[in-house]
């Protein structure tokens, strides 16, 4: 069978078949990390192993239903990229099962302390040592909200000391007219839209769950969770200012100079020709991808 299926078969043929399997591979596999964002890890190297396999079985397939079949017929090309979709689909839909990621609570969160994808702050829009309201403060929360959407993402929580004892938002909501977590989430919203630009603040979940402080009664906190951005995110501290890129480093936030920014931009989300999509939506599952 294999014999007829290859006959007449001329060498470039193959030759060009084979990166186009790997291609096959990539942009299948991007499209299903996509799509099982936040769901479950699927690397790159696994999706071209996957797609190899899945064109293995539509060519085995496509021989034994027409074994006079070429390798550039119609049949044999939808039999190998149907074969393909769905053992990706199959991989995914174990994986996702499998792989469940289990978000931490609020709780968990204090108790585990600062790291790479956690930060602590006091407030977001007052300075504890005057008590004043403080724009410096707010922009500290836009570059630590900019830094996780360039990064592998993380949760801004705010109401809490450096230690995770919770504060609670009372010397924030006390600047305001209506003091309420509503009017603090509107307040947060506009902050980052007016400094990181809308499409980034769509990507940021602003919750207000409520711990238990050191008398045990209910305190409520603000937790500000940034998904990794499929584009860079650039921050604005003031109309008129020059954009600036900040990116977590361990359990800080960098702004990077010119030249890193550049380096760091083109390393972290390639483009190529043809491959715009595709890297956008590689780009934006990073933080559930295997390394």
């Amino acid at each position: 069978m294999g014999a007829v299926f290859l006959a007449g078969v001329p060498l470039w043929a193959v030759a060009l078949a084979l990166p186009l399997v790997l291609l096959e591979g990539w942009l299948l596999g991007s499209a299903a990390r996509w799509l099982l964002r936040g769901r479950a890890r699927l690397g790159v190297s696994t999706s071209i192993v996957i797609a190899v396999l899945g064109t293995s079985i539509g060519l085995l397939v496509a021989g034994w239903l027409a074994p006079d079949s070429l390798l550039w017929s119609p049949l044999t090309l939808l039999l190998a990229l149907g074969t393909t979709v769905v053992a990706m689909a199959g991989y995914g839909a174990v994986a996702a099962h499998f792989q469940r990621p289990q978000r931490q609570t609020a709780a968990e969160l204090l108790r585990a302390g600062e790291s790479e994808r956690v930060e602590f702050k006091s407030t977001a829009r007052v300075n504890l040592r005057t008590g004043a309201k403080d724009e410096r403060m707010e922009q500290v929360v836009a570059k630590t909200a900019c830094a996780f959407l360039n990064a592998d993402g993380g949760t801004l929580v705010v109401g809490v000391d450096d230690r995770g004892a919770p504060l609670g938002l009372s010397a924030d909501l006390a600047t305001m007219k209506s003091p309420d977590v509503d009017r603090y989430e509107l307040w947060l919203r506009d902050l980052f839209t007016t400094t990181l630009g809308q499409a980034a603040a769509a990507g940021i979940q602003i919750q207000f769950p409520e711990v238990p402080g050191d008398s045990q009664d209910a305190v409520t906190i603000c937790t500000v969770t940034c998904t990794p951005s499929p584009r860079p995110v650039y921050l604005r501290p003031s109309r008129g200012a020059a954009p600036e890129l900040w990116v977590r480093s361990g359990n800080s936030t960098r702004q990077l100079a010119v030249d890193a920014a550049a380096e760091y931009v083109m390393h972290r989300w390639p483009l190529g020709t043809g491959s715009n999509l595709a890297a956008q939506l590689r780009a934006a599952v990073r933080f559930s991808e295997e390394h």
